[in-house]
């Protein structure tokens, strides 16, 4: 499995989670095929995506021009803090591979005018990231 099928199974599993109350190993079951074993990186990105979630959610909502996170659609609000967690703990992945696999995940998950926010919104992150080191 590659990072960009990890993160679709990372992004599967989160959104379940939010929509209903199942917990981690749950979501995972349901997403991935039967008797495929889970990539590290799929935990260790759940993980820190829920061990983190309240800081995450703030520098997403920090950023959100005119909007509130709560406004945000529940598939958009999964990839920002999925994308937002590496960019913040995942210090072996670039900034720009971060933003760039969740513009890649709108493109199978949503729409272009989604594409536009996300990036907008993972881009002023990233600055912020790269101004504090």
């Amino acid at each position: 499995m590659n990072r960009r099928e990890a993160r679709q199974l990372a992004l599967q599993a989160l959104f379940q989670m939010t929509l209903s109350d199942i917990d981690r190993k749950s979501a995972i079951d349901a997403v991935k095929d039967e008797g495929e074993s889970v990539d590290p990186f799929v935990t260790r990105l759940l993980d820190q995506t829920l061990d983190h979630e309240e800081a995450i959610d703030q520098l997403i909502s920090k950023h959100l021009k005119n909007w509130s996170l709560d406004r945000v659609g529940n598939i958009d609000k999964t990839i920002l803090r999925l994308a937002v967690c590496e960019i913040m703990y995942f210090d072996d992945i670039p900034l720009t591979v971060s933003v760039n696999e969740a513009v890649e995940l709108c493109k199978i998950y949503s729409d272009e005018q989604t594409r536009k926010f996300v990036n907008g919104v993972l881009s002023g992150i990233s600055k912020e990231i790269e101004t504090n080191c």
